[in-house]
């Protein structure tokens, strides 16, 4: 039986989940949620604490395909998801940062979001989004973005799912019954689509600092 993970988006800036070019893709931060979703799972991410008001869906995804970083890297069709930090706004925030010359060499990482602010490789972002080598692909999703709605108060209550503090938690799809009711009609009415910009878009030259836990 599939699963439905749900979880608090910190910031929002196009990068993580990353749903640009028709495909949307999670190749950083959530590595717990990267190792253990399977194809056909659902993972919804809400907005939190760190991005008010709480428990609107930025974005909801149907897990389609998944690729190891290098995987990615190296795969044609996802070139266009390295990150420009110079280019469009969209390439700024590509998600497409990890790789190696071999897999016992370290992982580089390009010039993105994770990277220091001076744009050289930040070791503490890279060990966080590495220690799972996975890249959760979908192309059965919506992306709400600055639009996204807010969780009608009682799919919340019959669920049990609040402000979640944790890193995520996980349903059995019969128990998040109720959630999939409430989205799945807004994702076939927005099938593959943005419907808005990233919350966070303006702020997409910024880095994330794991040390200060905020971007800069």
């Amino acid at each position: 039986m599939p699963s439905v993970y749900a979880y608090a988006v910190s910031y929002d800036l196009g990068f993580a989940p990353n749903p640009f070019g028709g495909i949307l893709s999670l190749a950083t931060c959530k590595p717990n949620i990267r190792q253990r979703a399977e194809k056909g799972d659902w993972i919804l991410g809400f907005t939190g604490v760190k991005l008010k008001p709480v428990l609107r869906c930025v974005y909801a995804m149907v897990v389609t395909d998944d690729r190891t970083f290098d995987g990615y890297w190296a795969d044609p069709a996802f070139l266009g998801r390295r990150p420009e930090r110079a280019g469009s706004a969209k390439s700024q925030v590509g998600d497409n940062v990890y790789h190696r010359a071999t897999a016992n060499d370290p992982w580089l990482q390009e010039d993105s979001v994770h990277s220091r602010t001076n744009g050289t490789q930040c070791p503490l972002n890279t060990a966080h989004d590495t220690r799972i080598n996975r890249v959760l692909l979908s192309t059965d999703f919506v992306y709400f973005g600055a639009a996204a709605p807010t969780l009608p108060a009682a799919v919340g209550a019959a669920i049990g799912y609040h402000r979640n503090a944790r890193d995520y938690r996980r349903f059995d799809l019969a128990d998040a019954q109720p959630l999939i009711d409430w989205i799945a009609p807004l994702k076939a009415a927005h099938h593959n689509l943005i419907v808005a910009d990233p919350i966070n878009f303006a702020s997409r030259g910024m880095r994330f600092s794991p040390v200060l836990q905020r971007m800069v």
